[in-house]
Parts: C-alpha cells; structure tokens; sequence
C-alpha cells in the first residue's frame, strides 16, 4: 500500500472524503479521525459540510488515506456481515499486536506506523492468516 506519486488536488479530495467517511463508519470521533488522517480539524468540518477540502495533501496524507481504504477494502474481503466490516475497529483484540485495544485506538494514535502495521494486521484477517496469538 505505497502511493508512489502524488495524487491530484481532485484524487486527494475525494479520497479524502471516502476516508472519512470509512472512519466515521467505525464510529469514529472527529479527534479520532483527524489523528488518523493527519488532518486539521477545519479539513475535517469542510469535508463533513461537503466543502472542497484536501486539495494540497502531502504525501503523508495521501498514505494515510490509501490505508484507510485498504483496511476497508480488508474487511469488506474477511467478512460478509457489514455490522463486522464496520464494527471490527471498535472490537477489543486480545491478539499479541493489539494487546486488549481496539484497531481504532491504534489507528488514532496518529503515527503512520501504527497505522501501517494495523493495517497490515486486518490484511492477514483478509488473506486468511490466523493473527498470533
């Protein structure tokens, strides 16, 4: 999931109001979905109000969001309950990586790295691996 050139002002625009509305599908808080994101919180209410929002998002960003769509695009594949694609993230996971948090939790920490590897753990759920434990 490398996005190797940037996106278009329209691209990271739409992309970024697909992410967010992924997040609030996993009942997101708006602090929540903007460390997830890296993204202010007046980026967040533009994009909520359906503003033009997201048009100069740095590479980061554009991550970030390629992610988010990612782990969706994961859960859409492991599980056919839609209550399950969007409540996973709010499930507490005893596994190893999470250790009793959820993948939200880890997800708004806000580095890319836990997102990176939260993602690459629901990519295993998708891939049919077993997640240690």
């Amino acid at each position: 999931m490398v996005i190797s050139q940037c996106l278009t002002g329209e691209q990271c625009s739409v992309g970024l109001k697909v992410a967010l509305r992924i997040i609030k599908s996993w009942r997101a808080t708006p602090g929540q979905a903007c460390r997830i994101l890296r993204i202010s919180p007046s980026t967040f209410r533009r994009a909520a109000q359906g503003r033009e929002c997201g048009r100069r998002l740095d590479l980061d960003q554009q991550q970030r969001i390629g992610l988010v769509i990612g782990i969706h695009g994961s859960l859409r594949a492991a599980f056919s309950n839609q209550d399950n694609v969007r409540g996973f993230p709010s499930f507490r996971n005893a596994n190893p990586f999470f250790e009793g948090r959820t993948a939200l939790e880890i997800m708004a920490q806000g580095d890319l790295i836990s997102l990176y590897e939260t993602y690459r753990r629901i990519e295993q759920i998708h891939c049919g691996e077993i997640m240690a434990g």
